[in-house]
């Protein structure tokens, strides 16, 4: 479309910052991870849930938040999304407690729904020559944030108080903000209805159990009752979720459209893409900041090891105009295998190259050229085969797909790390087959993902934006 067309550039520009302002505040407490039992006066177990609660907040927000964008409009919802960010910020900025640290994280969460929402505003607004490469663009952001986010809330963390973490998040998402009502235009495509609530509800409680029981299990026990119970409640919340929405007439998430080979494939690659992009966050800053003595470890500062693995970022925003030449030549298909392949050669090439830092800063680009190769084929694929009233929804949806495969990441590397271990003076530090074992596993993913890619549609759609409605879909207001 082509409404906009000198706007075009500050749209996207404006859109991908968002994003990565975004995944910075993945990455925002990670430093503070060692002393957040100290800060918030807690134990180590309990604060863990200032992670745990904005994984939960995010994944329940993707869906939700896509589906109110396609029927109130995409930058509204936005916005809203943005605020969340800023207000999060802000309780945690002000916070010296856990209860309210939680709180704050938990609507930071909220605003995970920025990136696929900026990514159906661009479907909308921009004109056909520009999508490609702007989506990339703005999907890639989702790992550009975390890998920069990291040597930046470092260096925050060792030489200022960590509340200025929040306070830098809060301005950031104020900017943000500015920039999207200064020059985001309102998607002109939306349908209104009625929000399924019951959909809605059901999902969020679906979601809380089965990511509850990924992410806590290793605390909890995973034989334990807690944890085998909330798989469980999970696969019976989410069945009857499933038989809810094939039946309401405004479904949350039209299950017709994910079933689809095309969305199906691309949303199960996803999972095994977000696997093996967190797979990576998690070993090599471990690897980096083991103690030399060891004889595998690197000796690296928090600082340092961020600062190594701050490249990747760049290198994965360098190369989503690369995945957006290869979509528009060969289809996104191609440019989803190779990431997918390009992303195994990286962890391979760690099974054997752990005995510099420089060996570390290549492995780490490497993966980083994979995952933005993949990221970037992931809105091209899900767009092509859903209508254009439903891109925001199908984007969340999407969205979360990766948010699962990160989870369960953290649980199996986290499994993998803590008994895989050697014994160093009084403590247990994770095995250099631990490391091995990580990244084979991380490998693995990544040959997993190619070949679920391998078995989606090869055509090439000539126009993003060509799907066609389902009967009786809203038209885009104003007569576009």
């Amino acid at each position: 479309m082509t409404a906009h067309p000198p706007r075009s550039g500050p749209v996207v520009a404006v859109l991908a910052f968002g994003g990565i302002v975004v995944s910075l505040m993945q990455t925002l407490v990670v430093p503070l991870i060692p002393d957040l039992p100290a800060l918030l006066d807690t134990s180590a177990s309990d604060a863990s849930w200032a992670i745990t609660a904005t994984l939960l907040a995010g994944a329940v927000a993707t869906p939700v938040l896509g589906r109110l964008g396609d029927m109130y409009g995409k930058r509204r919802t936005l916005l809203i999304s943005l605020a969340m960010l800023v207000i999060g910020s802000v309780v945690c900025a002000l916070s010296d407690t856990l209860a309210p640290m939680i709180v704050g994280r938990a609507l930071q969460g909220f605003s995970a729904g920025v990136i696929p929402l900026g990514i159906s505003i661009m479907r909308d607004e921009l004109p056909a020559e520009r999508l490609g490469s702007a989506m990339a663009l703005m999907s890639s952001s989702l790992g550009v944030g975390g890998a920069l986010g990291l040597p930046g809330a470092a260096a925050l963390a060792e030489h200022a108080d960590w509340h200025v973490l929040f306070w830098v998040s809060a301005s950031l998402g104020t900017v943000v903000i500015a920039l999207v009502l200064a020059l985001v235009p309102e998607s002109p495509v939306h349908g209104g209805g009625r929000f399924d609530l019951v959909g809605a509800l059901g999902l969020s409680a679906g979601l809380l159990c089965l990511l509850l029981a990924i992410s806590k299990g290793a605390d909890w026990g995973w034989g334990s009752g807690v944890t085998t119970g909330l798989f469980a409640a999970a696969v019976v919340v989410l069945f009857l979720w499933s038989r809810w929405e094939l039946r309401v007439s405004g479904p949350l998430v039209d299950l017709r459209t994910t079933m689809r080979r095309q969305v199906l494939l691309t949303n199960l690659a996803s999972i095994v893409i977000g696997f093996a992009m967190f797979g990576m966050s998690l070993v090599l800053p471990q690897l980096l900041q083991m103690p030399s003595a060891t004889g595998y470890g690197l000796g690296q500062s928090m600082m340092t090891a961020g600062l190594c693995l701050g490249p990747s970022g760049l290198v994965m925003m360098a190369i989503s105009p690369v995945s957006a030449r290869i979509t528009g030549t060969w289809g996104p298909k191609v440019s989803l295998m190779l990431g997918a392949g390009v992303i195994a050669a990286g962890y391979g090439m760690g099974v054997f190259l752990m005995d510099a830092v420089w060996q570390i800063v290549v492995i780490s680009c490497v993966i980083g050229a994979g995952i933005g190769l993949a990221y970037s084929a992931m809105p091209a694929l899900i767009m092509s085969a859903v209508p254009v009233s439903e891109t925001g929804a199908a984007n969340g949806l999407n969205t979360l797909m990766r948010s699962i495969g990160t989870s369960t990441a953290s649980a199996v590397v986290g499994v993998v790390l803590a008994h895989m271990t050697t014994a160093f003076g009084p403590v247990e530090l994770p095995s250099l087959n631990g490391f091995r074992t990580a990244f084979v596993i991380g490998g693995g993913g990544a040959l997993l993902a190619l070949a679920v890619a391998s078995l989606l549609p090869g055509r090439r759609p000539d126009r993003l934006t060509a799907t066609p409605e389902r009967p009786g879909t809203p038209q885009p207001v104003g007569g576009r």
